[in-house]
């Protein structure tokens, strides 16, 4: 093949701009490997991102939640607990009166002898 056909097969590609244009890909291909990875690598992580907060939200309110059943939880066994103290105070109250009741009525000598 002589010169002149080469030139001429060169121009009909592109000319010297085409054979620049070739090198460039050619040199820059990895470049823009590694620039497609890093875009992916990128939309990988902001999906884990909103991932990470969307989750993060759902177990602030999964905890507020629980917050408000043990806060529930807390003032019922505090209500119970006060209800079973009255009671006891009550039974009480009943055992020191049967304690102090009078068998016999409107005597002095009381049955059971009382102090009062």
């Amino acid at each position: 093949m002589e010169t002149t056909d080469l030139l001429t097969i060169i121009g009909g590609i592109g000319g010297v701009q085409g054979v620049i244009e070739l090198v460039k890909w050619w040199r820059g291909r990895k470049v823009q490997d590694r620039q497609d990875v890093a875009e992916v690598v990128a939309a990988e992580n902001e999906n884990e991102r909103k991932q990470v907060s969307w989750l993060e939200n759902r177990l602030a309110e999964r905890d507020k939640k629980i917050d408000a059943i043990y806060a529930e939880l807390r003032a019922e066994q505090t209500a119970r607990l006060e209800e079973v103290h009255r009671r006891h105070e009550v039974e009480l109250k009943l055992a020191e009166a049967e304690v102090k009741k009078c068998h016999k009525r409107g005597c002095a000598d009381r049955i059971p002898p009382s102090d009062y």
